[in-house]
């Protein structure tokens, strides 16, 4: 046997020992909305020949409790890293052990043994990135880099400010607002935590998902917001920037899961290890505008994201951030009690 054939050879029996072999088929994902690239799914179905269905959801509470009913027909779904373990505890998800998969190499140190998915048993990073402010500075001349411009909204912002409603993205900026630590359980940080949030909502002009577009066209002239939402957002208006609060923001990440009651398990498995090629992962953030976790990937990402500040956090605001962690049940019952009340 020569070296090619042997290399075939350990190739086929690698994918056949990880449950990779390809399968033809279907495969069924749950993800947030415009967050996955039409082009990496095109070189997904044909290297595989499988046909890839998406379907969005906007918060993970409503991905939750969709698959909390059961009998969604999706294979695959996307949360974030603080939603991982209450999918574990259920029993929501297969454990297909990617850090035994071909391409777990890949996987960027930081990110190879995660405390949400100690050793990577259940999850494949996605995308991380961090929550802070985004502000057209066209409107608005001042500090950016402080969550004033959500919980104590200058005149100039007043009734023009969006607030994107991921409750404990929200609540962890608002602790922090108040001097708290996060996932704190303390009545009188809370109480203050509450009072902030009513004081500042009529000042909004909405709570809504949709902010790229609704920036880009003026509705809002700023938001809370995800990073690579913000980067997407200034590269169509080079007035809008995004702003670290000083006061703490969150980095999070979200994570390629396979659901118990997947139909299209190899499929699903096949779809973790393509995730953890870094082309693929770069072809994938080049799209929603995130970085990925996938060691090698900074060499196919598009120039534009390799210096945004968006992306590449500046060095005088990296030590306000911290992980979000996943809260005690209690605590996050405390935390929706408030968000209800936020909401009426």
């Amino acid at each position: 046997m020569n070296l090619k054939s042997m290399s075939m050879a350990a190739g086929v029996a690698l994918l056949a020992s990880t449950s990779l072999a390809s399968a033809e088929g279907a495969l069924n994902i749950y993800n947030w909305g415009n967050y996955i690239s039409p082009d990496m799914i095109k070189k997904f179905e044909e290297k595989y020949s499988v046909k890839v269905t998406v379907t969005d959801y906007d918060s993970n509470d409503t991905a939750l409790a969709k698959v909390r009913q059961g009998g969604t027909g999706f294979d695959v779904a996307m949360p974030s890293q603080t939603y991982v373990p209450i999918w574990i505890q259920e029993g929501l998800i297969l454990e297909t052990n990617p850090g035994g998969m071909e391409n777990f190499k890949n996987v960027a140190p930081e990110w190879a043994n995660p405390a949400f998915d100690p050793g990577r048993k259940y999850t494949v990073p996605w995308a991380w990135g961090t929550v802070g402010v985004v502000v057209n500075t066209d409107v608005y001349k001042g500090d950016i880099n402080t969550w004033k411009i959500v919980f104590d909204t200058p005149e100039e912002l007043k009734g023009k400010v969006n607030v994107v409603p991921e409750m404990n993205d929200v609540m962890h900026a608002a602790i922090k607002y108040v001097g708290g630590e996060q996932c704190t359980g303390d009545k009188e940080v809370l109480k203050k935590v509450r009072d902030v949030l009513v004081a500042a909502k009529p000042n909004w002009i909405a709570m809504e998902y949709n902010t790229i577009e609704k920036m880009g066209a003026g509705d809002f002239k700023a938001t809370s917001d995800w990073n690579g939402s913000a980067l997407r957002q200034r590269l169509k208006t080079p007035a809008i920037h995004y702003g670290y609060p000083v006061e703490g923001f969150q980095y999070w990440s979200d994570n390629v899961v396979v659901l118990k009651e997947a139909k299209n398990v190899d499929n699903a498995k096949l779809f973790q290890n393509f995730m953890m090629d870094p082309e693929n992962a770069a072809m994938n953030s080049a799209f929603h505008r995130y970085a990925n976790g996938i060691a090698g990937s900074e060499k196919f990402m598009p120039a534009d994201m390799t210096t945004a500040p968006e992306v590449i956090v500046p060095e005088e605001f990296k030590k306000n951030g911290e992980i979000l962690q996943t809260c005690a049940p209690e605590v996050t019952a405390l935390y929706t009690k408030i968000w209800t009340e936020l909401q009426k």
